[in-house]
Order: structure tokens, then sequence, then C-alpha cells
């Protein structure tokens, strides 16, 4: 991660700040530890808000934009005394942090705001490092807002715009790099986004440092590259590499997101139990990222608030200035709003894609039995030889006992079911696993969960009823087993699927009644 020179605002015998600015990314908590020592000494709001900046940019490198907002909008910030460049600095983390709480509009309003500020700083050379940050951090929002065609070519006047300050600074060149890889990455041109994550990694014997929270995200987006092409075994090392990286510095948005392709590489190529394991750590830090993002942006609406209250009481005169800190707010609130209505949505259109996804499965189940099939002799698989007449018997006994309720009895293992059919257990997992794609304990839970899901849609009482009470209804032994199996299937518990068929109806209720 890049941070500016923030030793050089002071007296050059102050080291405290020059060793907490080499460790930000590569010992984040030693960094806090020294910014907070030096935080609690400063006698000044410009030597706080130097200490702000470190302590922020540290805290993003963890992940955790919660502390990191505490600090990017802490009052001393906003002094008059400030130093322009530390106010261009915060206001370019402001910028970073609204951007990866998805607030676009937000972070783009900041950004604009900054670029005056640039402007107007005495020397070039600060200029130029501080334009081209912002210039970055602009790209970046293009990427996340899905635009990559306006991020590639941003960072094509950047290259033209700031070639000096690239040239005397190879890790500025290494981030150019990295973002463009993002870029071809995003709208699938492959090739070209591995030479440009190539370069970047290269850049790595010439840039001084050890950049732990770079060089995770390099090697994230190198694994996801590689999985894109299907290369498995060089993602996976890719990955572990970058999971290694996150580790050291604990950031839990990378951590999700290396643990979310590593899980998506070992399905893909047929590893189940390292699928599942991958899989249920990265569904467990994508419940710690959802937490963290929720607190965060609550931190920045009582941070926005508390300031303006603080600046009103300690300069009534500066009422145009109060103005804009309300108009902010406000437009904080309004925007807040609507991220609220946004994740509503989302949760909704996620419970949509889940039923349809569970009733495309159940439909191909059913295509794949009824499709005409080579007349054989024998199938073998896995050196169990079934004749073709016994298997097409044991697929019409499944079709009949799907169609049933049978699977919803508790009791129900391989071996009863085998005895159902007059058949051995061996013949009739190797039939499941050939035409379900599934173990018999797979086989039967999904039946179990798509029966339990399809009550909760038709029947309005199910939603009331208690959790156990569904996971006896639908065969399962206990409240914990349904839940875990419900949650490996569908991708969220059954309390949360349930509120969001909640807020459906709620919906389509109020809409019915205006109506």
């Amino acid at each position: 991660m890049n941070v500016f020179f923030v030793a050089n605002m002071f007296s050059q015998q102050n080291d405290l700040y020059t060793k907490a600015e080499e460790l930000v990314s590569t010992n984040p908590d030693e960094a806090i530890k020294i910014s907070e020592h030096i935080l609690k000494t400063a006698l000044t709001s410009r030597k706080k808000a130097l200490a702000n900046v470190l302590l922020a940019q540290s805290y993003i490198v963890k992940g955790d934009y919660n502390k990191a907002i505490t600090y990017a909008f802490d009052e001393h910030n906003f002094m008059e005394e400030i130093p322009l460049e530390t106010k261009v600095e915060v206001n370019i983390l402001k910028s970073e942090l609204l951007r990866k709480l998805y607030l676009y509009n937000l972070s783009y309003d900041f950004s604009v705001e900054t670029q005056q500020l640039v402007k107007k700083l005495p020397s070039k050379s600060i200029q130029d490092y501080l334009g081209f940050k912002l210039s970055l951090e602009q790209s970046k929002l293009f990427l996340d807002k899905r635009e990559a065609s306006q991020a590639l070519k941003l960072l094509n006047n950047t290259n033209t715009q700031y070639r000096s300050c690239l040239e005397d600074h190879p890790e500025a060149r290494q981030e150019v790099y990295l973002t463009k890889e993002r870029a071809f990455s995003d709208i699938s041109y492959n090739d070209s986004a591995m030479i440009y994550i190539n370069n970047a990694i290269t850049l790595n014997a010439v840039v001084q440092g050890n950049d732990v929270y770079k060089k995770a995200q390099m090697y994230k987006e190198l694994g996801h590259l590689y999985l894109q092409q299907r290369a498995f075994k060089q993602s996976e090392e890719a990955l572990f590499i970058a999971l290694r990286f996150a580790s050291i510095i604990e950031n839990t948005t990378l951590l999700m997101q290396i643990n979310q392709d590593l899980a998506v590489n070992y399905l893909a190529s047929n590893k189940k139990s390292q699928h599942k394991v991958y899989n249920d750590e990265f569904l467990v830090l994508n419940n710690q990222v959802e937490q963290i993002e929720q607190e965060s942006i609550n931190n920045l609406y009582n941070q926005l608030q508390n300031l303006g209250e603080r600046r009103l009481e300690i300069n009534k005169e500066k009422q145009s200035r109060l103005r804009n800190i309300f108009f902010i707010c406000a437009l904080l609130v309004l925007i807040l709003g609507a991220f609220v209505v946004f994740k509503s949505e989302s949760r909704k259109k996620r419970l949509r894609e889940i039923i349809n996804y569970l009733e495309i499965s159940r439909t191909n189940y059913l295509e794949t039995k009824s499709k005409p099939k080579a007349v054989t002799k024998k199938r073998k698989s896995k050196g169990i030889v079934i004749s073709e007449e016994t298997e097409q018997a044991i697929l019409g006994k499944l079709n009949k006992f799907e169609k049933s309720q049978k699977f919803l009895n508790s009791d129900m293992s391989l071996a009863v079911l085998a005895g159902q059919f007059e058949t051995n257990t061996k013949y009739l997992s190797e039939v499941i696993h050939k035409h379900y794609n599934d173990n018999f304990n797979t086989f039967i839970n999904k039946l179990r969960v798509n029966y339990i899901i399809k009550q909760l849609q038709k029947d309005p009482n199910y939603v009331n009823y208690k959790i156990s009470f569904l996971a006896e209804e639908s065969g399962f032994s206990s409240h914990s087993s349904f839940t875990t199996v419900f949650k490996s299937i569908v991708g969220m518990s059954p309390a949360k699927f349930i509120n969001l068929i909640r807020e459906e109806r709620k919906e389509l209720n109020e809409q019915q009644s205006v109506s």
C-alpha cells in the first residue's frame, strides 16, 4: 500500500513517524501501536492528524474499516492549521473507505473535492505524487462500479500525466499494473491481465520493503486468473501464497475472497472434501465481513453527525461550512437508506435465485432420467458392473421415491432404501452417484431441503414454525444437523431464508393493499 511520506511533515529527528510509516503494509499491528503512542503524546492538531492518517491506513490494511473510519473522520483532521498535504491525504483515505463500503456517489464527491485541493499544493513533486494517488483511487472506483473501460482510460491518462512520478516510484508502477490487471480481468481479457499481474509481481524485486498487503492482493488476483483459465493446480498454489500473506495482516475481506476462490477451485476440480473445508471458512468470513461493513456504515453516520454538532458549538459564525457538513449528513442518510433498500433487494434476489436453482436442479434430475440411453449390455464404473435392465429398474424406483415422501422418514438409510428396492447397496449407491452426481446422504438431504422450501413457499403457516419443527418435518434427526445441511445447500441459514420470505410476502401484501 502506498503511504505518502508523512515523516517529511515533521522534523527528521522524530523517527517514530518514519518507523510507523514503514510498518503500515508489513506489520500493521506494530504500526498501530506506534501511531497510537504518537497520537497520545501529540500536543497539536497537526501532529494528531498525521497520526490519524497512519492509523487509518493501518486499519485499512487489516480490513477493519470501522476503526479506519474513526481515525479518518476524526475532528482534528478538519482543523484550520492542518497542512494542505495532510488534508489531501485524509480525503483520499475517505474516498477509499467510502468506495470499499459501496457508497460510490459519496466517494466520488470526496475525490472531486480533493482534485481542487491537489491543484493548490505548493510543491510540484508532492502535487504529482498525491495527484497520482487520487487518480489511481478514481480508477479503482470505476472498477468497483463495473466500469472497466472507464478505468482503463483513466489509467492510460495517469501513465501519461504522472510519467516522471511513476519512473521514480516502482511501487507506484506496481499499483498501476495491479489495477490494470483487475480491469482486463473484468472484461475477460485474461491474456492481457496475466501480463500485467506478472509485471506487478516482477517489481517485487526492486520495490523497497516487504509490502505484505500488496503481495496478498497480487497473488489473489493471480490465483483468480488461473482459476478462470481452469489451471487448477497453478491457481491453488497462487491462492495459498495469497492466503499466507493475508493471514499475516489478518485482513478478513482478503481472506474471505481467497477462501471463496479456493472453494470454487476444489468444486470445479471435484475435490469435495477440500471444497467443504474452504467453503465453510468462506461462509464464516462472509458473515464477519457483512458485520464489519454494517458497523462501519453506522460508525460513519455517527462520526459525521457528531462532527457537525461539535463544530456547531465551537464556531457558530461559520454557518456556510456547517451547512455543508449537515448537507453531507443528509446526503449520507439518503445514501444509507438507498443502501439498505439495495441490500434488501439483494437478499430477496438471492432468495429467488436459490429457489430457481433448486427448481432447475430438480428439473435437470428429471431430464437426466428421462433421456434415452444407448443400448449396452453392461455399464462399468468404479469396478461395479450393472446391467442396463437393473440400472433402469433402480432409476424407475428412484423416480417414484422422489415423488413420494418416504425420504422424510428420519430412519431412511442406504441399506433401508436398498431393501425397499430389492437390490444391494452398492448398485443403489452407484446409480445415485452416476445419475445425480451425489452420494446417498447428499441425495436425501437435497430432497428434504427442497421439500421444506416448497412448504415454506406455498404454506404461509410454515414461516411461523420453529426450526426444530421444520427439521423434524423434513426428516432430520436434530435442529443442528438440519441447519448445517440447509446452509451447505442453500448458502444461508434456515432462519435467514425464512426472514427473506417474510419480507417478500410483506412487500407483496403492501403492494396489493395499495392497488
